[in-house]
């Protein structure tokens, strides 16, 4: 692609981004997604405005969101304008925005992009800046563009980053006992780039965190099974999953979390991993790796949309637990 070309796409982009990001300000939503009239119903949260927003992030004008590029940027503009729609606050400065460098590899390939962004919002509790702290996190980046072809990622992970946005509305609407911290990760299909930066900065209150959820391929399933990954290493965990799974609407697995599992041991799979390394507990909501999984069909036609509104129901039951119990993990943990 000729540079030219570049900058006209870079605009496009950025037309197309603008204009829905301010429907999305004015309206506190999108619109409808493209086959409205089939949009399954959730009373926990407006599942019209998760579709169409994971169908807008994964749409073929942003390019696969590959970490600096400007269908990132766009992205990353949709996503913000829902932290602000929900009244997030930002905790460490003016904006939401957490721009940073790449952690270079050895032999990083040409043309390895060098910056990302993450977004960072809290919603407080009862007492903020106080207590144990939930981390809710997912990333927002994909693989942009291989050999001509657009790798949009609508499971992989606009559907974890819609999601998350999900359960800031359902908690800003239904305010938490203990201050939430969402977290929208850039760069980790390369690297963990945002979620490395994310923990070693100061808007990571380390000290505080309790348990982070993250949410990483979290829409598509024919067998209507979602899976959480954790319990393994905090088995304290395992009597609250085992209660939310009894009252999930779709088939909560918990597992794939072992040592012995190999390649099926998902701990080290997505951003949670960051966390785990740091000691902080964790649970990691997926589903199984699908025919589509980091190919250029993963787009948004395949997801099943009620098993995608269901799941996205079971992270809310799980976010809403998790703090209610907040203090009991805590004391669990910390007694070992």
């Amino acid at each position: 692609m000729s540079r030219r070309q570049t900058l006209v796409l870079a605009i496009l982009v950025g037309v197309v981004a603008g204009i829905l990001a301010w429907v999305l300000l004015t309206t506190g939503r999108l619109g409808d997604p493209s086959d409205a009239g089939t949009v399954p119903h959730s009373e926990l949260f407006d599942a019209g405005d998760l579709l169409l927003l994971t169908e807008t992030l994964s749409s073929d004008a942003l390019e696969g969101r590959l970490m600096g590029s400007p269908g990132g940027d766009a992205a990353r503009g949709f996503l913000r304008k829902r932290f602000e729609v929900n009244g997030l606050i930002a905790p460490t400065g003016p904006g939401y925005e957490q721009p940073f460098s790449a952690f270079m590899p050895d032999n990083a390939p040409e043309g390895f992009p060098e910056h990302g962004t993450n977004l960072v919002g809290l919603i407080e509790g009862r007492t903020p800046g106080e207590g144990a702290l939930l981390v809710v996190t997912a990333h927002y980046d994909h693989v942009g563009i291989r050999e001509g072809e657009i790798y949009n990622g609508a499971d992989d992970n606009a559907s974890g980053a819609a999601a998350l946005t999900a359960v800031a509305s359902y908690f800003a609407d239904h305010p938490p006992e203990h201050d939430i911290v969402f977290v929208l990760f850039d760069g980790e299909e390369i690297g963990f780039q945002g979620s490395r930066y994310f923990i070693q900065s100061e808007a990571a209150d380390t000290a505080r965190m309790a348990l982070n959820l993250n949410f990483d391929m979290v829409s598509r399933s024919d067998v209507n099974e979602l899976y959480v990954c954790g319990s393994y290493h905090t088995p304290e965990l395992f009597p609250m999953l085992e209660e939310l799974a009894a009252g999930a609407p779709v088939k909560l697995i918990l597992g794939h979390d072992r040592p012995e599992q190999g390649p099926d041991d998902w701990t080290g799979q997505s951003d949670h991993a960051v966390f785990h390394r740091a000691g902080i507990p964790f649970l990691y909501f997926g589903v199984e790796d699908h025919p589509d999984y980091h190919k250029p069909t993963d787009d948004f036609a395949a997801i099943p949309q009620d098993f995608f509104v269901h799941s996205v129901e079971t992270l809310i039951m799980a976010a809403r637990m998790a703090d209610a119990r907040l203090d009991e993990i805590v004391t669990a943990t910390q007694s070992d």
